[in-house]
């Protein structure tokens, strides 16, 4: 068998992730592998942990990368607070609180769940009614922006509520860190994880993972060993720490690309680039409405920046549009899945792939395609939209 050389095409990934990669990510890949326990490497992982700390605005000690996606962190967030018999509270008001939900039931939790509707919030009152039903609830578990949904859920009132009732708080912000406002120690987040390929602009296979002084205490008195060796974190963090003790061998390249990423971030400042999150989605709302598109997350406030979805309109093949941006314009959305296939588009703007001009090629791309099955798009009205608002600054609007 003769393999022909890779040649992969380079695409503007407006989807729900990957995010397309800076070039200075990519060139800090190209350097050398070395040994794991080699002087420099060490070096390597103490230079990360401090900006990963900054971008989660927290002092956690126990804040690191785990080597793996970020499904792999949802897992050592919930395997590493979570023991056999615990009671644990799941929001859900979208795919990955289901996945919550179930890894929660794997560590032999009873699983109590608090829905809402895909494009709505998990109101406090409904949160609290559980608590209060459950006053022996260990832990609570939430999506800031939920992925499948575009819904930025509000994070005070829910950690307020938490805290009230002696619970933790597990926080999943894969698509939010470093594209929506997320304060870990000023809020009191208890549990927080993320993924390298959204908002961070890495490819993806790190999972950054920050653990407060309320959740470390409690994995330090667990009835039983964590269920998983490989994210057990009273393991790894001996890795990252004094004596150092060998846990795996990491991916070297993942993690020269997450500290140049994270070097990006903190050259760009961390709330300026919330703010161009926020300027860049509002210009895709703005566009995305002048062309006679309904969002599906209907109050603004309730919108994630990093991740839009726009509902498909009445009679259009969705999945023939979404194959013409990427076979014509050479641009990748996501479809819509669960209770939503079929119905939305998912549009990413994160990190390196938020920038104006996408903005405006994703809205033309967009625009031509459907009109090719007779959406009746005023011309050029999406991207006229979508102008004004970046001239008047759109995050101030």
């Amino acid at each position: 068998m003769t393999l022909e050389e890779l040649i992969v095409p380079h695409r503007l990934l407006l989807g729900p992730g990957p995010s397309n990669v800076d070039p200075r990510v990519y060139k800090a890949m190209m350097s050398p592998v070395i040994g794991y326990l080699d002087p420099q490497f060490l070096r390597l992982l103490e230079e990360t942990q401090e900006p990963l700390r900054a971008v989660f605005r927290t002092t956690n000690e126990l804040t690191i990368p785990i080597s793996g996606t970020g499904s792999l962190g949802m897992e050592a967030a919930i395997y590493n607070t979570v023991e056999e018999g615990d009671t644990v509270i799941v929001a859900i008001n979208g795919f990955f609180g289901l996945r919550m939900a179930d890894m929660a039931r794997r560590c032999g939790a009873t699983v109590v769940t608090v829905e809402a509707p895909w494009g709505q919030i998990v109101e406090p009152e409904q949160l609290e009614d559980a608590l209060r039903r459950h006053p022996e609830t260990k832990a609570v578990c939430i999506v800031h922006a939920e992925t499948s949904t575009g819904v930025l859920q509000p994070l005070l009132p829910v950690v307020e509520l938490a805290h009230q009732y002696g619970a933790l708080l597990i926080v999943d912000a894969v698509t939010s860190l470093a594209g929506c406002p997320l304060e870990v120690d000023a809020w009191g987040l208890d549990v927080v994880y993320s993924a390298t390929q959204k908002c961070l602009s890495a490819p993806p296979g790190l999972a950054p993972l920050t653990l407060g002084p309320r959740a470390m205490e409690l994995v330090l008195k667990r009835r039983e060993p964590c269920r998983s060796w490989y994210v057990d974190v009273t393991l790894i963090r001996q890795y990252y720490g004094q004596p150092r003790r060998y846990h795996h061998t990491p991916p070297m390249t993942m993690l020269y690309a997450l500290r140049e990423a994270l070097r990006l971030i903190l050259e760009e400042g961390l709330e300026e680039r919330w703010r161009r999150h926020r300027r860049h989605a509002r210009a895709l709302w703005a566009g995305l409405e002048a062309m006679g598109l309904r969002l599906h997350v209907e109050r603004e406030e309730h919108r994630a920046p990093p991740i839009t979805t726009v509902c498909v309109p009445e009679g259009i093949d969705e999945a023939q549009v979404r194959n013409g941006l990427l076979e014509r314009h050479n641009i990748e959305i996501g479809a819509g899945f669960g209770p939503l296939q079929g119905r939305v588009w998912r549009i990413g703007l994160m990190g390196y792939s938020s920038q104006p001009q996408n903005v405006l090629a994703l809205l033309h791309g967009l625009e031509e395609e459907l009109r090719r099955q007779g959406f009746p798009c005023p011309p050029g009205a999406g991207i006229s939209a979508a102008s004004r608002s970046l001239a008047s600054g759109g995050d101030d609007a």
